[in-house]
């Protein structure tokens, strides 16, 4: 059984040999519920409508660029009369708001950031052990990355075990049957942010 089709293209297609088909074969199908006749008209009505579409995509298409043209040209009219502003008034704030700009911002100071948050060892295994933690709360520079940070208990000395661009890092080939201790350190530019606290395992 044939399938009606679901494109555009084929749907206009399949109407004029059906149209066609119809008309010529009155003896075997003396009384279609559309007449070929009105079926055409239909078709017709179809291919004009399309016709008025792509004109009016064309226009919208020449109006769209005259839109972009024009926008452009308000946009350079407008950046040099602001530099104007701002030269004329030396940046001062206050003359500058009247016309709905600022004054240069004094530059903020770049800050480490923030401490990690709700480290968890959720999952772990013979010399091996997942991590997860939060990124450091709202305040401070964002994060570029996080120095994973281990220590042999109670008090051996911290090192960095791994660097993970993300908030988890998988462990391998980890000290078997030691207490190890583990904290996240957040790094950016400006230098390193607050170490987390720490979990304790014994892979």
């Amino acid at each position: 059984m044939a399938i009606f089709p679901k494109k555009e293209a084929d749907i206009a297609a399949l109407a004029e040999p059906l149209r066609r088909v119809l008309l010529a074969n009155r003896p075997v199908y003396p009384k279609p519920p559309i007449h070929p006749i009105v079926l055409g008209m239909k078709s017709l009505v179809y291919k004009n409508r399309c016709e008025v579409l792509l004109a009016k995509k064309a226009h919208a298409e020449t109006a769209t660029t005259a839109k972009d043209d024009a926008l452009e040209d308000l946009i350079k009219a407008s950046k040099s009369n602001i530099l104007y502003a701002e030269n004329t008034v030396n940046f001062d704030d206050a003359k500058l708001k009247l016309i709905g700009w600022a004054g240069r911002q004094t530059a903020t100071a770049l800050t480490p950031p923030r401490q990690s948050r709700l480290l968890e060892a959720p999952k772990q295994g013979e010399g091996w052990v997942f991590l997860d933690w939060k990124a450091p709360a709202d305040g401070g520079c964002s994060s570029a990355a996080y120095k994973v940070m281990r220590r042999e208990r109670p008090a051996g000395a911290w090192e960095e075990v791994a660097t993970a661009v993300i908030t988890e890092a998988t462990l391998v080939e980890q000290p078997r049957g030691k207490e190890l201790e583990y904290r996240i350190v957040a790094v950016n530019k400006p230098g390193d942010g607050e170490a987390s606290s720490t979990v304790m395992v014994v892979l």
